[in-house]
C-alpha cells in the first residue's frame, strides 16, 4: 500500500491559493471507512467557503468540496455497513439519516472533511451505495445539487403530475430540478440570463424559458393563465424572493435554496400575505432521501448534466469555470 496521498488545499481565503500537496496516507479508525476518490463535483458553496463569504470561516490549510464518488478501499474496526471494494457516494450532511436533522450534524467540505483528495476518511454512516447506471463522474454530482432539488420536490413539496414549476438559473440544482420535475410530470418554466443556456434548457425538457432581464413574474402569470406556478425553486435569493412571490400561485410553495444575490432576502410582508405561499428553507437532505433518489435515478436512467470534467491536476481551472458559471455541474476526475 502506498504511504502517501494527494490533496488540494487553500492556505488563504481565496480559491486562487489552491495548491496540490502530498500528505501521509490516512488510516481508518473505529467506525470509519477510507474511500479512494474517483470523482468530485463542485458546488457554488465551495466558491463561497474558499472565498470567506459563506458565514463560516474554514481553518487553514483547508481542503474544499463535499461531493465525491469513490470506492471503499479500507475499513476500520467495528464497521458493519461496508466490507471493502463497494462503490459509494458521500452524503452531504454528516449524521442526518432520516426525519429531522439531529443536533450536531454538519456538512462535508466544511466543517467536515473535504473531498478534493485521492483518499478521504468518512464515518461509515456518511456514505451510500452509488447508482448502478452512472459513471463515477456522474454519481459525484448527486449528494448536494441533485438531493437539494429532489428534497424540495419529492420529500417536502409533494410535487405531482400537472403542477407547474418555476426554476431560476441553469446551474446544478436548477437542472436537476428540471429533470426531476419532468419525471414527476410537471411543466417547467426556466428563468435564465443567457440565451444559449435558455436554448439548452428547452432541449432538456423545459416547456418555457424567460430572459432574466424581462418582466418574468408577469410572463409567468401570462403563461399560467394568471394563476401562477405551484412551486418555485428559488436559487437566487436577495430581491429575487419578492419577485418569486409575485409569480407563485395562491397557496403555492417556494423552496429557498440559493444565496447568489446575498444572504438576505428582500420581500414585502404583503408579498407573503397576498400569495399565501409556504416558504421553506432547504438544506440539502438526509441519507434516506439520497438513497430513494438514487433508486429513482437508476429506474429512470436519468443522466446528470455535466458542463465539463477536469483532471485532478486542473482543480484551479475547475474553480475558475465554476466562478464563470456552468450549465449544470463542474466535475473533477481523480485519475492519479
Amino acid at each position: 500500500m502506498t504511504k502517501t496521498m494527494q490533496r488540494w488545499e487553500i492556505d488563504s481565503l481565496d480559491h486562487h491559493s489552491l495548491k496540490q500537496v502530498e500528505a501521509p496516507m490516512l488510516l481508518p479508525g473505529a467506525g470509519q471507512i477510507r474511500v479512494r476518490t474517483q470523482a468530485v463535483s463542485l458546488n457554488y458553496r465551495d466558491l463561497m467557503i474558499t472565498g470567506g463569504t459563506y458565514g463560516w470561516t474554514p481553518p487553514l490549510p483547508f481542503t474544499p468540496a463535499s461531493d465525491l464518488a469513490g470506492v471503499v478501499d479500507a475499513v476500520g474496526p467495528g464497521v458493519t455497513r461496508w466490507k471493502g471494494d463497494e462503490k459509494i457516494v458521500s452524503t452531504f450532511v454528516a449524521g442526518w439519516v432520516d426525519g429531522r436533522a439531529p443536533a450536531g450534524t454538519f456538512s462535508l467540505g466544511g466543517p467536515g472533511p473535504g473531498a478534493l483528495a485521492t483518499h478521504v476518511l468518512l464515518d461509515e454512516r456518511w456514505a451510500v451505495a452509488a447508482p448502478r447506471t452512472l459513471t463515477a463522474e456522474q454519481a459525484s454530482t448527486l449528494p448536494c445539487a441533485a438531493l437539494t432539488a429532489w428534497f424540495s420536490f419529492s420529500e417536502e413539496g409533494s410535487l405531482k403530475a400537472g403542477d407547474t414549476v418555476l426554476i431560476h438559473g441553469t446551474g446544478g440544482v436548477a437542472l436537476f430540478g428540471l429533470q426531476f420535475a419532468r419525471i414527476h410530470g410537471a411543466t417547467v418554466i426556466i428563468v435564465s440570463g443567457g440565451a444559449e443556456k435558455r436554448e439548452k434548457a428547452l432541449a432538456l425538457g423545459a416547456s418555457h424559458v424567460i430572459a432574466r432581464d424581462a418582466d418574468w413574474p408577469a410572463e409567468v402569470k401570462r403563461l399560467t393563465g394568471g394563476r401562477g406556478v405551484d412551486h418555485v425553486l428559488e436559487t437566487v435569493g436577495g430581491a429575487n424572493m419578492g419577485r418569486s412571490l409575485g409569480a407563485v400561485a395562491q397557496g403555492g410553495r417556494v423552496s429557498l435554496i440559493g444565496v447568489i444575490d446575498g444572504a438576505s432576502v428582500e420581500a414585502l410582508a404583503f408579498d407573503f400575505i397576498r400569495s399565501r405561499a409556504v416558504v421553506q428553507g432547504i438544506s440539502v437532505g438526509h441519507r434516506r432521501a439520497l438513497e430513494d433518489m438514487i433508486r429513482a435515478v437508476d429506474a429512470t436512467q436519468l443522466q446528470p448534466v455535466i458542463d465539463r470534467v477536469y483532471g485532478f491536476a486542473d482543480v484551479p481551472a475547475a474553480f475558475e469555470h465554476l466562478e464563470r458559471g456552468a450549465f449544470g455541474k463542474v466535475v473533477v476526475s481523480v485519475d492519479v
